[in-house]
C-alpha cells in the first residue's frame, strides 16, 4: 500500500478549506485518510497553514510521498527541512542537537518573513483606507458647494420672482382699469 500526503476538500463552493492528510494512493481524493496531519486555507492573505510538523516528518520517514501541492506546503512549513536533517542524524553527519538548532533558526527567520509580510499588508490596506477617506472627503466637499451654489441660485431666481411678482401685481390694476373704461 503506498502512502500519499494530499490534500482533501472542504468548504463550500467558491471557498475552499483544505486538510492535508496522509491516504492511501488508491483512495478518493475527499475519502477515507489514515491520519489528518494539518489544515490549509487559502482564502486568507497569507494563507493561513496549521501543520503538525512531526505528524508530517514521521509520514515522510515511513515512505509516504507528498504531492506537488503538499510538498510545496511542507517546504514552507519546514517539514521537509526537518525530514532532510534527521537523514543526516542518522547518516551520522549532525548530531540531534546540531539539527535542532538549524530547524529551530530556519522556523524563526520564517517566521520574522511572514510577520513582515503580514505587516506589509496591513500597512498597504491602512494606506488605501487613509487615501479612500481623503477622496470622499474631496466628493463630499464638491457636494456641499455645489449645494451651496444651487441654494445661491435658488434664492436669486426666488428675488427676482418675487420683484416680477410684485411689478406685476402694481401694473395689473391699471390694466384692469383701462379694461373697464373701454368696456363703457
Amino acid at each position: 500500500m503506498s502512502v500519499k500526503i494530499r490534500l482533501q476538500r472542504h468548504g463550500k463552493k467558491g471557498k475552499p478549506f483544505y486538510w492535508i492528510v496522509a491516504a492511501d494512493a488508491r483512495s478518493k481524493r475527499d475519502g477515507k485518510f489514515l491520519d489528518k496531519i494539518g489544515t490549509y486555507n487559502p482564502n486568507t492573505n497569507p494563507a493561513t497553514i496549521d501543520l503538525n510538523v512531526d505528524s508530517a516528518v514521521q509520514w515522510l520517514h515511513n515512505g509516504a510521498q507528498p504531492t506537488d501541492t503538499a510538498k510545496a506546503i511542507l517546504s514552507y512549513k519546514g517539514a521537509l527541512l526537518k525530514h532532510h536533517l534527521d537523514g543526516g542524524v542518522r547518516k551520522g553527519a549532525l548530531t540531534q542537537d546540531q539539527a535542532d538548532a538549524k530547524f529551530a533558526k530556519w522556523v524563526e527567520e520564517k517566521a520574522g518573513k511572514v510577520d513582515s509580510k503580514k505587516d506589509g499588508l496591513s500597512k498597504a490596506q491602512a494606506d488605501a483606507r487613509t487615501k479612500a477617506l481623503k477622496a470622499e472627503q474631496v466628493a463630499n466637499d464638491k457636494r456641499s458647494a455645489a449645494q451651496a451654489e444651487a441654494l445661491k441660485v435658488e434664492e436669486t431666481v426666488e428675488e427676482v420672482t418675487e420683484e416680477v411678482v410684485e411689478t406685476a401685481t402694481e401694473e395689473a390694476p391699471a390694466v384692469e382699469e383701462n379694461n373697464e373704461e373701454t368696456e363703457a
